[in-house]
């Protein structure tokens, strides 16, 4: 029987990692995924990762403890429990179809393999985290320690259209809490102190936040408990886009500032900003590197996007270490029942992480030189098996 292709062992590893659901929200579920996964790199590297926890939910670290280059990703997706039943793995004219697929479950496939043809093995780790979901509030110091020290963040979230990410938005999120007096809407509706309505002004306020490049957009609301009873409680969720930190900063003192426009009626402001944005700066260095080496490969020209999400790769930037996000999956659909990934970009991109890993590692200073106590340890074994 041949060996088979690279092209079919990520796809099986990738079918039993879509077959193992992972909800943000089910850390038991989440920790069968971070077995599964642990098995699947362990086949892949030769060697088992380190685990631990962060907020009860499983964090892998795969290679060496000091690396020059750090890969990124997270198990958890946004499916809940079922999805799989309705939406299920299958490979149909070139596109692998499942929940979690682009989001990110190909780019941990694609990470361990990338690794496993790195010639700088040694030098490469990849960190996988299981609350990217939702804001990484748990795992945010864990990511920020691993990339201490090292030269550069490879984030192998899914692509934008095949384009790298080579910007992000920061991310801001809160919740407002409105607290009134209830009374009944019939009888004596003025001894209350309306909530809802309270709210109803701050969704137009809030959303006149908003500026040239940062949004602030109301999202989930909520009020009262009964049709008959003026609300004595309101709550409204606001989300913020932001291209830099100034911007993320006035909103986030504006937010802090607000006040009812109803008597008696009192506002909490919960949360705040989450994900700084990720600087253009950031990944320039690495978006040239990259194209480079997709050229050296004979791929396909790379093309970048600015985008309004965030990932994990806006804390690596905002602590100043240069940042490459979008090297996963081609395909579409994130955080649908129809996501898909191509399945011959999955190579592809394999390759270009590897090789850039590579480019990175070698361009560094000294890098001639390990290279040469590489050769050096690598004929010492050859000699001791000569005489011995």
């Amino acid at each position: 029987m041949e060996d088979p292709t690279l092209a079919e062992l990520m796809l099986a590893d990738l079918e039993q990692l879509i077959r193992c659901e992972s909800p943000s929200s089910d850390p038991e579920a989440l920790r069968r995924c971070a077995d599964l996964l642990s098995d699947i790199g362990t086949a892949r590297l030769g060697s088992a990762p380190v685990r631990a926890e962060a907020g009860g939910k499983p964090v892998l670290r795969f290679g060496p403890a000091d690396p020059t280059v750090l890969l990124l990703g997270h198990l958890d997706t946004v499916h809940p429990h079922g999805t799989l039943a309705e939406a299920p793995y299958r490979v149909d004219e070139g596109r692998v179809y499942g929940p979690g697929v682009f989001d990110m479950k190909a780019g941990l496939v694609q990470a361990l393999h990338a690794m496993a043809g790195a010639e700088y093995r040694d030098q490469v780790a990849l960190l996988v985290t299981s609350d990217e979901e939702l804001g990484s509030p748990e795992s945010r110091s864990v990511i920020e320690a691993a990339a201490l020290g090292t030269k550069a963040v490879l984030v192998l979230e899914a692509s934008s259209a095949g384009r790298l990410k080579t910007a992000r938005k920061g991310v801001s999120n809160y919740e407002l809490v409105f607290t009134g007096r209830a009374a009944h809407a019939g009888l004596e509706p003025e001894k209350g102190a309306n909530a809802c309505l309270a709210m109803a002004h701050a969704v137009i306020a809030v959303a006149g936040l908003a500026s040239e490049g940062t949004t602030v957009t109301p999202t989930v609301a909520s009020a009262g408990a009964t049709s008959n009873t003026v609300p004595d409680r309101a709550s409204l969720l606001v989300d913020v886009r932001a291209l830099t930190s100034t911007e993320q900063e006035r909103v986030d003192l504006a937010m802090r500032a607000l006040v009812s426009e109803v008597p008696d009626v009192r506002v909490e402001v919960v949360g705040g900003i989450n994900r700084p944005p990720l600087d253009p700066d950031s990944s320039a260095r690495l978006f040239d590197l990259a194209q480079e080496v997709a050229t050296e490969l004979g791929l396909r020209a790379l093309e970048s996007a600015h985008v309004g999400g965030g990932s994990d790769g806006n804390f690596t930037a905002g602590l100043g270490i240069d940042t490459l996000d979008g090297l996963g999956a081609v395909g579409d659909g994130a955080h649908t029942r129809h996501e898909w990934t191509d399945v011959a970009a999955l190579v592809d991109r394999t390759r270009l992480v590897s090789a850039l890993v590579d480019r990175i590692v070698s361009d560094q200073p000294g890098a001639d030189r390990a290279d040469a106590d590489r050769a050096d340890a690598d004929q010492a074994g050859v000699d001791r098996e000569v005489t011995g």
